[in-house]
């Protein structure tokens, strides 16, 4: 890893298992399990349980956060493996599903290749430069936040049958270049997930989406 980590006495250091037990990592690791759901159901071609799993990828994403902030007596290790694997488990859900999404819905064809590309390595450079340099200010991002990727695509996916197929990939497309450019620009804006009313309004919008694709599932 570019990122430097700092040193810690050998004796200092806890097992790999222990942070399994970490109440925020739980919380990142079922996000985790949501994300891998997502593409599990995007290869097979069930967009309406991928789009389930990919919000609730975000909205455990958010919730973890929120939990490591009020829990008391966590380390500053605790808090430094938090954050490698907060980012880490960001790559898979908000840069590689989305792409595998893109390529999936175009049925793999060649020309999907360079947007899906495009998409991730956007979402891999804005999270190696928020790893970097942090929030501008220490409030702002500097770009998108890549989380928005998912929340956005879920809310296009509500539109999919209003379109053939062949329309709705070519918007899907465009979408992802849209959001990846985003995710790379200049552009600030506010961390929604540091907002506990924020995350109340996202987990509103989890449960909504949650109820509309399962209604299209049945």
């Amino acid at each position: 890893m570019a990122e430097k980590i700092p040193n810690t006495q050998e004796k200092d250091q806890k097992s790999i298992l222990s942070y399994f037990w970490d109440l925020p990592n739980i919380c990142s690791l079922a996000g985790l399990g949501c994300t891998l759901l997502a593409i599990y159901f995007i290869i097979l071609g069930i967009y309406s349980a991928a789009m389930i799993g990919m919000i609730w990828a975000v909205a455990f994403d958010w919730a973890d956060g929120l939990i490591a902030r009020r829990m008391k007596g966590r380390t500053g290790s605790d808090q430094l493996f938090g954050g490698q694997l907060d980012v880490l488990i960001d790559i898979v859900s908000y840069g590689v599903t989305p792409a595998i999404l893109l390529m999936s819905y175009g049925n793999f064809e060649p020309a999907y290749l360079p947007g899906a590309f495009f998409m991730l390595a956007a979402g891999v450079m804005r999270l190696s430069y928020f790893s970097t340099f942090g929030l501008a200010g220490g409030s702002r991002y500097t770009g998108l936040a890549i989380d928005n990727n998912n929340i956005a695509i879920v809310f296009l996916f509500l539109f999919e049958g209003l379109f053939s197929t062949g329309l709705f990939a070519i918007i899907l497309y465009a979408t992802g270049l849209g959001l990846a450019a985003l995710n790379i620009s200049k552009i600030k804006t506010p961390k929604l997930s540091g907002n506990p009313v924020n995350v109340v309004l996202l987990a509103a919008y989890t449960l909504l989406m949650s109820a509309l694709y399962g209604w299209k599932l049945l």
